[in-house]
């Protein structure tokens, strides 16, 4: 399988994985290629791929819509401990059904235990990344960012 191939099984992979996870009406934007650093201002959560795919997906967001999306999972409003816990949980459920969905493709993709960053950070360290923005229907917004690997 050619390398623009996997990038494009993995994009639509993580695409169909956060429609899968997240119980709610949302609008994937298209995905943008960048090469400048990653700034976070609230929390996010960064996981690890390691196998045919390499590299590190970042969720991030407002805290807010982290608890708005534990609240429609589980019915009440996520705060303080349990939120960073939840980010947390959020993105490894995420990811596994990123594994399975690139998996079906006979794409191998390892993830590894999520990294929960708070406050404000900045990541850098990689050549070329793609932001997808994922939009709710009361316009907070949810970013997805793959930083890849391409050799």
């Amino acid at each position: 399988m050619t390398l623009t191939a996997n990038v494009t099984n993995v994009l639509n992979s993580t695409i169909e994985a956060v429609k899968s996870v997240i119980p709610a009406s949302l609008h994937i934007e298209s995905p943008s290629l960048f090469t400048e650093p990653v700034v976070q201002s609230s929390i996010g959560v960064l996981i690890g791929m390691t196998g045919d795919i390499r590299g590190r997906l970042i969720i991030e967001a407002e805290q807010s819509v982290f608890s708005g999306i534990g609240e429609m999972m589980f019915g009440m409003p996520i705060e303080g401990e349990m939120l960073d816990s939840f980010t947390g949980e959020l993105g490894n459920m995420i990811a596994g059904n990123l594994s399975t969905h690139v998996s079906q493709k006979n794409i191998i993709m390892d993830i590894t235990p999520p990294t929960v960053i708070v406050g404000q950070s900045k990541m850098f360290g990689f050549d070329k990344a793609f932001r997808v923005p994922v939009q709710f229907e009361d316009k907070r917004e949810l970013q997805i960012i793959l930083m890849l690997e391409i050799k």
